[in-house]
């Protein structure tokens, strides 16, 4: 809805506001007059009129009114939602502007939400969200689907958005714990659904869109693989049940095959990239019969190619992780250890580097590791994780 309203209005913040006054009316009309039929087509005309009511009214609005006049009230399709997404992408703002406004815009993550995603304080990311607006409305730039030929230069902030936006969804990084004990319906706390959902739908589409495009459909393979786990990566009461544990004959298995299809035909193309790289990754899992039978020393070199792709202290860590199941505890540590200045702040290193000291014996260092990352964890399901590895055996 705010996609197409932004195309027709050519503002997104108009847009944002006529779809908030039209929110505001349907919350008092739907109780007594029931909810339309088109409950989305009946908030864009309700938008479509106070954005023009509004435009009347401001007189620097005239001039815009006149253009609009002609043009019949819009209504959604299924275009829309890609043509503010790549509008926020556009190559005029700054890359963490694209992201931070394409999180708020398109998938309406609140701004304390998109700061988390960040790690900059709320105020910082409101600042950073104003500004992205302004240069998009003192820029021109058109609320429409670009041309082919700027498809490359848009494309990898795009990706970024989706895959950030699913990470929210599949553990929710904004989520707060209240108690330290697990609670019936604690996974509806530890992930959000409609976002991971939303993510995947923006990928398929995007494939869809460009097909030619190997990173998009590696983009779309490797949500496609996580999501036909979903069902088994939380117990009834919300705890986090790691991948080893997890029952592999309530995967979706059709979806896991699908998958699969779509990222060898992209790895057929032969133009690698770090999406298509971790889509193998998470095909390895997905297609072990067993948590046993994983190959791990094919992800180790999996990951030896994500490095080399995409250097980052956090792919090393993981590939830590593989070195531990193909080699050994101790060669895992080596690795990791050097990471500790770049890493120091982020919950992961210091859970997998617990594990590593666990397996050594070393249960002194791994309790206080498992400590330090209880306490960056903000995810109900991963700190009730690390605080039952902290009680007594």
């Amino acid at each position: 809805m705010l996609g197409v309203l932004s195309r027709r209005l050519g503002d997104l913040d108009r847009a944002a506001d006529a779809l908030q006054e039209a929110v505001a009316e349907a919350l008092r009309r739907w109780p007594e007059d029931g909810t339309p039929e088109h409950p989305a087509g009946w908030l864009v005309t309700t938008a479509w009129r106070r954005a023009i009511d509004t435009l009347r009214r401001d007189a620097t609005g005239r001039e815009k009114l006149a253009q609009l006049a002609a043009e019949p009230e819009p209504s959604p399709t299924d275009d829309d939602r890609l043509a503010l997404l790549f509008a926020c992408c556009h190559p005029d703002l700054p890359v963490p502007y694209q992201i931070a406004l394409t999180l708020y815009a398109v998938s309406g993550l609140s701004t304390q939400e998109v700061a988390a995603a960040f790690l900059v304080p709320t105020a910082t990311m409101a600042q950073r969200l104003v500004r992205a607006k302004r240069q998009l409305r003192e820029h021109g730039v058109r609320f429409d689907q670009p041309p082919a030929e700027e498809y490359p230069e848009r494309l990898t902030p795009v990706l970024s958005v989706i895959y950030l936006l699913f990470n929210e969804g599949y553990l929710a990084t904004s989520a707060r714990p209240t108690t330290a004990e697990p609670r019936p319906g604690d996974a509806v706390r530890s992930q959000r659904r409609e976002l991971a959902t939303e993510a995947l739908e923006l990928a398929r589409q995007l494939a869809t869109l460009m097909p030619g495009e190997p990173e998009v459909a590696g983009l779309a393979a490797l949500l496609e693989l996580h999501e036909a786990r979903a069902a088994t990566r939380f117990d009834s009461w919300g705890r986090l049940v790691l991948l080893e544990d997890q029952d592999r004959r309530r995967w979706d298995h059709e979806a896991i095959a699908g998958a699969a299809a779509r990222l060898k035909a992209a790895v057929a193309r032969n133009r690698p990239g770090p999406y298509q790289v971790q889509a193998g990754i998470a095909a390895q899992h997905a297609l072990a019969p067993s948590a046993p039978d994983t190959d791990w020393v094919a992800i180790r070199a999996l990951y030896d190619r994500l490095q080399a792709l995409a250097p980052s202290p956090v792919v090393l860590l993981s590939r830590a992780v593989a070195t531990h199941r193909a080699i050994g505890a101790t060669a895992a540590l080596a690795e990791i250890e050097p990471l500790a200045g770049q890493l120091d702040g982020y919950r992961l290193f210091h859970a997998t580097r617990a594990e590593l000291l666990r397996a050594l014996g070393r249960e002194a260092e791994a309790r206080e590791a498992t400590g330090r990352a209880l306490a960056l964890a903000t995810n109900p399901a991963e700190r009730d994780l690390l605080a039952r590895r902290l009680r007594p055996r």
